[in-house]
């Protein structure tokens, strides 16, 4: 795993959400010159990728709502039991 990889995947949904985004706007605005655009988009796509991984793991933990026999809600299960 490359330095920027390991960077990448030891940050939280927040910092890599924030540098994604400063990625993407240092990209649009189109100031950079083509080999660090290229370093860019790289680094853009390592960071989506994390975001996008950290959110599949939230959603894995959010609880499932049970509903009793009269289809009210009954509880919550974890992801994890079901």
């Amino acid at each position: 795993m490359a330095e920027s990889d390991a960077d990448v995947a030891a940050m939280s949904f927040e910092q890599a959400m924030k540098e994604l985004e400063g990625v993407v706007g240092r990209l649009e605005r189109g100031e950079v010159p083509l080999d660090e655009s290229i370093r860019l988009y790289e680094r853009g796509a390592a960071l989506k990728d994390r975001c996008a991984k950290l959110l599949k793991e939230a959603e894995e933990r959010v609880e499932k709502i049970t509903l009793g026999a009269d289809g009210a809600p009954a509880g919550t299960v974890p992801v994890e039991g079901l």
